[in-house]
């Protein structure tokens, strides 16, 4: 097989030259930023989860955020693969359905184990719609336009997922938990009636492939037994080496789903993709991004819960102006990425990311100063944000061909959930205890700096501009 992925070419997508692609953007980007929004919102309200189940502890609560990404990041790749084989429009809108109804049933739960279980399905029906949503948006525009709108459709992922904790505070203070679940409801069936009638309905135009069973539980058993392993860490119903034990039978699950993948006739990650320097060096990088995303924005509740004891709404609108500088950061990197590749703001962004944790390393302290202490460093990370996480959501499928778009796509997604999980879980075992010393964030900022200067590193690799003319 080549070592490198093939350019796609302009004609690898056609579209009716006489109907707009911007109502399927639409449809798409709403169905996306509704699983972006919910992949974060829970951070913020998760003092409000703790109320509303008291007898749990931290550590068992952390899996209503980890079993929604670690089932997500596992079924984003086969259902990746169905969205090309069956049909996008059919996956799709059986996803956003799933969603929907599976967000009711998240707002319903009586128990823990009631809402890990309903998590669980709302992660599969968000993993169908994910890669079917960016591969109809691909398949929309002309091969020109491409770089822009990826851009504009990551940046509506990162926007939701920055602003989804001010949205999960402002929410969990005034209406409750539950209804960080049920406003799924009337966008998720907004979405089914416009994309049933907005929609192509067109075959699907690959066959269909088989679901790696094994390699998917692999992945489930990998992703999950290292998050526990670090939640768990300072819990007393574990042993240091029961935990150890955990942790290694992760890392072993992960190597032999390596050499699952390696055999296996249709594997739940081809491995091929990897050749490509610039394919791999993407996804590295979304792995160390995905973690310091994770880690910095759960982290900023407990600084401005439990040191400046802000109220869960506050802390919301107080995060607020780092979001905002998302869309129209990612909408330019877009336009200029089409010409000089996305490399320059993959590297700009992460160092600039860092420079962010080291503000909030040095600069604020238990006194709240928000105009002079933090908001500096807020609009250093929002622009960060901006720059990086949609780049790279563009930077990992702009060298794919046509019927590799939701795979490639499903892939990068996949690994940058599994940041997430990696990223919570290590906020739950620096903060999830008692009262928080100024001293305990230490670690935290000095984790943001290290990650995002490795992923400068990593995208120092990143080949994506387009050839000179001559």
């Amino acid at each position: 097989m080549a070592t490198a992925v093939p350019a796609l070419p302009a004609a690898a997508a056609p579209h009716p030259p006489s109907a707009s692609p911007w109502p399927v953007f639409a449809i798409a980007s709403v169905a996306a930023f509704l699983v972006s929004l919910d992949a974060t919102m829970l951070y913020a309200a998760f003092g409000a989860l703790r109320a509303g189940f008291p007898s749990a502890s931290a550590a068992d609560l952390s899996w209503v955020l980890n079993a929604y990404t670690v089932v997500y990041a596992a079924m984003l790749i086969p259902a990746g693969g169905l969205a090309d084989a069956l049909g996008r429009r059919r996956v799709f809108l059986f996803g956003v359905a799933l969603f929907t109804l599976a967000s009711v049933a998240c707002g319903l739960a009586g128990s823990v184990a009631w809402l890990v279980a309903a998590r669980v399905l709302q992660a599969v029906g968000a993993a169908l719609l994910t890669p079917a949503s960016l591969s109809m948006v691909m398949a929309a525009f002309p091969a020109q336009r491409r770089a822009l709108v990826i851009s504009t459709w990551g940046a509506v992922g990162g926007f939701a997922a920055a602003v989804g904790p001010s949205l999960g505070a402002f929410i969990a203070d005034t209406a409750g938990w539950p209804w960080a679940f049920f406003i799924n409801l009337p966008v998720g069936a907004l979405t089914l009636w416009r994309g049933a009638v907005r929609l192509d309905g067109s075959p699907a135009p690959y066959r269909r492939p088989r679901v790696d069973v094994v390699g998917m539980l692999l992945l489930i058993v990998a992703v999950g037994a290292v998050a526990l392993a670090i939640v768990q860490a300072e819990s007393p119903r574990w042993t240091r080496n029961e935990l150890a034990g955990v942790g290694l039978g992760g890392l072993v699950a992960l190597l032999v789903f390596i050499a699952w993948a390696r055999r296996a006739r249709e594997p739940l990650i081809d491995l091929a993709l990897f050749r490509n320097r610039s394919y791999s060096a993407v996804n590295l990088a979304t792995l160390s991004f995905g973690t310091a995303f994770a880690l910095t924005f759960f982290a900023f509740f407990f600084y401005t819960g439990q040191l400046w004891h802000y109220s869960p709404t506050r802390a919301g609108i107080a995060i607020v102006p780092g979001p905002l500088l998302v869309i129209p950061t990612a909408i330019l990197t877009g336009r200029l990425a089409g010409r000089l590749g996305h490399r320059p703001f993959l590297v700009g962004g992460a160092l600039l990311y860092a420079s962010a944790g080291l503000w909030f390393l040095l600069v604020p302290g238990t006194e709240p100063r928000y105009l002079t202490h933090w908001l500096p460093g807020l609009a250093l990370n929002g622009i960060a944000v901006g720059m990086v996480l949609p780049s790279l959501a563009a930077a990992a499928v702009s060298r794919l061909p046509a019927a590799q778009y939701a795979v490639g796509s499903a892939i990068n997604q996949a690994i940058r959930q599994i940041g997430a999980v990696i990223g919570v879980a290590i906020a739950v075992l620096l903060l999830g205890h008692g009262a928080l010393q100024r001293a305990d964030f230490h670690a935290v900022y000095g984790l943001q700096i290290g990650l995002a200067l490795l992923t400068a590193l990593l995208c120092a690799a990143v080949r994506t501009a387009p050839p000179q003319r001559t």
